[in-house]
């Protein structure tokens, strides 16, 4: 028996260093909020508790919340789980995001425009490079994303950027710098997320304002991770597959799903507001 259990503690002491050796090769960690994120503004309205593995955002009347991200990121993989304001959200506007800082910054967006009780969220989704935006593209979510954690993610690779909910992919934007077409890749952004007030544009362009007297209005956050790719590991020749790999098979279908049954704004088949021509990634 003796030789028993010291064969079992042997193999727990060289799963544990395997892992170890792995977490350290691979910059992949499980987050806790208080190592990763400092709480940017509004008071006591963001909170960190359950030992750091939940994070808390409030707006009331007075103000909203914040918070950021204490590495920068240049290119990776960033999963985080929300569940978003519950009941009467009109007017209010969950982001979560990662941008540059400056004029010209670059930035990925998520952001969940709120709504009155029993419509569904619109889940709005952008892309800056160098400053300039207007790459809109907006969704329903085919779940109640108040009721439960559910994951969004973001894909930033030097050849595109992909967006996923629940590991489902919702959006690719391809680098199509040989037309012409700026893409982001040389400014290192860090994570972001506020909880504000935007009633003068974020429910029917403005035309359900916040009912305060529902307020606090709170959002949850947990389960933050991130991979961030090395800048050596796409230079690498050995490692240009992770650079150009988009979407499998089962992956396409699932974007064209949702893209079909789900999607309820592209700024590429906007002709009213380009009418001197889509942009150029919209017709290449």
């Amino acid at each position: 028996m003796a030789s028993t259990s010291n064969h079992n503690n042997n193999f727990h002491v060289f799963m544990l260093l395997c892992i170890f050796i792995i977490c350290s090769m691979v910059p992949t960690c499980a987050a806790n909020f208080y190592q990763d994120f400092d709480l940017t503004w509004g008071d006591n309205r963001a909170k960190i508790f359950n030992g750091g593995q939940l994070l808390s955002l409030s707006l009331d009347k007075v103000s909203g919340s914040g918070f950021k991200s204490k590495k920068e990121y240049l290119f990776g993989r960033i999963d985080m789980q929300l569940k978003l304001v519950a009941g009467n959200s009109a007017g209010t506007v969950t982001a979560y995001y990662l941008s540059s800082q400056g004029a010209t910054h670059d930035e990925i967006d998520f952001e969940f425009l709120g709504n009155t009780s029993g419509d569904p969220y619109i889940l709005h989704t952008n892309i800056f490079t160098q400053g300039k935006g207007n790459r809109e593209q907006q969704f329903y979510l085919w779940f109640d994303p108040t009721r439960n954690f559910h994951t969004y993610s973001l894909i930033w690779k030097p050849q595109h950027i992909i967006f996923l909910v629940d590991n489902i992919p919702i959006r690719v934007f391809k680098n199509g710098e040989s037309l012409g077409v700026p893409f982001p890749k040389n400014q290192a952004m860090r994570i972001y997320s506020s909880l504000w007030n935007a009633d003068d544009w974020a429910t029917r362009g403005g035309l359900v304002k916040t009912d305060w007297s529902k307020a606090p209005f709170t959002a949850y956050y947990r389960n933050f991770k991130a991979t961030q790719f090395s800048s050596n590991s796409y230079s690498n020749s050995n490692n240009a597959e992770w650079e150009i790999n988009e979407l499998d098979a089962y992956g396409r279908r699932r974007l064209r799903w949702v893209q079909k049954y789900f999607m309820i704004y592209n700024y590429c088949n906007d002709l009213k507001r380009f009418p001197q021509g889509l942009p150029f990634e919209c017709t290449h």
